[in-house]
């Protein structure tokens, strides 16, 4: 993971050449296979890619894997207007989550700030034919002329996906949904908003039950909001949740059915020294994800990513920084709104390594073995399949390299804000704003 070793190839990139708002990629999720990879726009459309198995001999004795093409695309939210406070609700999807696979069919949930819905998606292959009642296009026969019954049979067709909602959970939250996440009993989930997270039954509808509710008697005396929310890979009754003051508090369901008391907080303490203006900013949480092995919490905030260990709840048991050069410029990125991105951390597979976004169409890479970092970019220019991609580096200060990016000249506008790492191998996934990446490790692919 160093800066000097070789860097993974790109399998495959999905690019367009105009951006408008409702083109812009809101959110990025792989399905517990891999197989599978959803996004959500702000245009409320929901893309599904498949990974294709026909060339796997193949994939395999190049050490690649099958390339991700377009599978099926839905709309899944509407823009809409809720009369009673006068406000208009986006139609950007904010979070997609996969149900584990229990058939043929897939099932996934996906979110706009008000209304979370069930999406069912399947495959046809074939098609009755044979009506006693109907003709080929589907009317009914004059039952007079039947004269003999017949047997319908399935024959052939061109493969169709078919996507159709299957259930819609609605009138849940008063403020704007920012996580969702399904349960390990495969029943239940959780949905959370800035003040509120409810649980949720997937075959019930008009309820959901209240787990956790910090909004004040007095709306003047709020002080922190929730900025996200997972349940635990594992257990089922447990989850954690952070907010803005930096802070992530772990709730356990068995101890109470209101979980505003937690059974752990996880803060670091702040250094008085460093205090000023934007501390409190910068510190909160934008995403938090559990490890697959549900021992470590992994927490995203301004300038750095966390690493957080269940039974340490003093601080952090590892800290990587993420853009410490851009310290001196949070002046000029609260006047731009550039200090409220809500940037997205995950892990790779085997908890080894951890992956965030950055500015300039930069992310960057930390092996926890080594603390080493390292930056690539995700970037037009290689995004022809099997190109290499380069690392980069932001110089601060000393000897500068041939390839180097000044801080003054990041592309603040190009922001990586959301990804996802496949469950078993390295393959990521990248969005920067309306362009999808797809990477492959190739080097380690070679070496098993």
């Amino acid at each position: 993971m160093g800066e000097d070793s070789e860097s993974p190839k790109i399998n495959h990139s999905f690019l367009r050449d105009y951006v408008t708002e409702a083109d812009v990629i809101s959110t990025v999720e792989f399905n517990q296979t891999g197989d599978l990879l959803a996004t959500g726009d702000k245009g409320g459309r929901v893309v599904i890619f498949h990974r294709e198995t026909e060339s796997k001999i193949e994939s395999e004795e190049l050490g690649e894997s099958g390339e991700y093409n377009v599978y099926s695309t839905f709309q899944s939210h509407e823009p809409d207007f809720d009369y009673l406070k006068s406000l208009e609700i986006e139609e950007k999807i904010n979070k997609i989550r996969w149900l584990p696979q229990q058939n043929a069919a897939h099932f996934l949930l996906s979110t706009n700030d008000k209304t979370i819905k069930l999406w069912k998606v399947s495959e046809r292959d074939k098609r009755p034919e044979g009506y006693n009642l109907k003709d080929e296009e589907g009317r009914i026969k004059d039952i007079s002329t039947v004269t003999s019954l017949q047997v319908p049979v399935l024959k052939p067709t061109d493969l169709m996906v078919e996507v159709r909602p299957r259930r819609i959970f609605a009138n849940g939250h008063t403020y704007h949904v920012n996580s969702i996440s399904v349960n390990s009993d495969g029943e239940t989930y959780l949905s959370a908003d800035d003040l509120r997270i409810n649980m949720w039954h997937l075959d019930i509808t008009d309820r959901s039950f209240n787990i956790v509710d910090i909004k004040p008697a007095n709306m003047e005396d709020l002080t922190e909001v929730i900025t996200a929310a997972e349940f635990h890979p594992q257990h089922c009754h447990l989850f954690v949740y952070s907010s803005s003051k930096g802070t992530l508090r772990l709730c356990d369901m068995r101890e109470s059915a209101l979980c505003d008391k937690h059974s752990k907080i996880f803060e670091e303490p702040e250094d008085p020294g460093n205090r000023s203006f934007f501390s409190e900013i910068i510190s909160s949480v934008s995403d938090v994800k559990f490890s697959h092995s549900g021992r470590y919490l992994l927490t995203r905030d301004y300038l750095t990513v966390k690493v957080w260990d269940l039974n340490m709840e003093k601080g952090p048991v590892e800290t990587y920084q993420v853009h410490e050069y851009l310290r001196g410029k949070l002046c000029s990125l609260y006047e731009n709104d550039c200090i409220f991105d809500k940037f997205e951390c995950v892990w790779n597979s085997t908890d080894s390594v951890i992956m965030t976004g950055a500015y300039n169409s930069f992310f960057r890479m930390f092996d926890r073995e080594t603390g080493r970092g390292v930056t690539l970019e995700a970037w037009r220019e290689s995004s022809k399949p099997r190109a290499v991609l380069r690392t980069r580096r932001v110089y601060t200060g000393g000897r500068r390299r041939r390839g180097d990016v000044g801080v003054d000249s990041l592309d603040f506008s190009k922001k990586i804000l959301h990804m996802a790492w496949h469950p078993a191998e390295n393959i990521i996934a990248i969005a920067a704003t309306n362009n999808l990446y797809i990477f492959q490790d190739r080097v380690n692919a070679e070496n098993q």
